[in-house]
């Protein structure tokens, strides 16, 4: 974090039992490193959390977003979602519905479950995929709600934006935010690889619009 030139330090991702006291400390004192985190969970239940190995619980997840989020308040949390793994239930499903309600993410994926060949989970019985389908209707659903108001949240704010290359409009950068959004902005192509402040003027689906500062 101290050397010279380095304005940014972006890390990524990690398994909920990887994240060390020092590294959460780090992310409220270290100014350099960009308050965006990608931190999977998979499932709400731990039952599901059991089966997929996962050794740890969901109340051991949502207490380390606390514990995260009191280290760096505006960090925007990401996170992965497996929904239809062998056994899930209807209630062990509402259980990951009700965790993504209580953290609230900016970013996340979400996938149906496909067997891999060697693993034990191939060797349980499947959920049909009509099921499967359905509830990743429905997780979907709920974190594109949560990501559309996390993006609009960012209107009328003023971010830094490291501008990476050209936007598909003529006189157009794109670059990314300090949480990871795509940003277009009107600039000149000698910002690329610089970082510049935007006013955020607009949201849309998967990124945000502004104007030089």
């Amino acid at each position: 974090a101290g050397i010279e030139g380095l304005e940014r330090i972006r890390f990524t991702t990690s398994h909920p039992n990887d994240m060390s006291d020092d590294l959460i400390a780090a992310f409220g004192e270290c100014e350099k490193l960009m308050p965006y985190l990608h931190l999977p969970v998979q499932s709400g239940s731990d039952r599901i959390l059991k089966a997929m190995n996962r050794r740890h619980r969901a109340a051991d997840y949502v207490a380390l977003i606390e514990r995260i989020r009191a280290a760096r308040p505006d960090i925007l949390i990401s996170g992965d979602f497996i929904v239809g793994f062998p056994g899930e239930s209807e209630e062990d499903f509402e259980a990951t519905l009700d965790l993504v309600r209580t953290v609230g993410y900016g970013q996340a994926f979400s996938f149906k479950y496909s067997p891999r060949p060697g693993t034990p989970a191939a060797e349980r019985p499947q959920l049909p995929e009509e099921v499967k389908a359905e509830r990743l209707a429905r997780l979907q659903a709920l974190l594109d709600a949560q990501a559309r108001a996390t993006q609009e949240a960012m209107v009328g704010r003023e971010l830094s934006v490291l501008f990476e290359k050209p936007g598909r409009m003529e006189g157009q950068l794109v670059g990314r935010s300090e949480y990871l959004h795509a940003v277009h902005a009107v600039a000149d192509p000698s910002l690329i690889g610089q970082i510049a402040r935007v006013r955020i003027t607009r949201s849309a689906p998967h990124s945000l619009a502004g104007e030089l500062v």
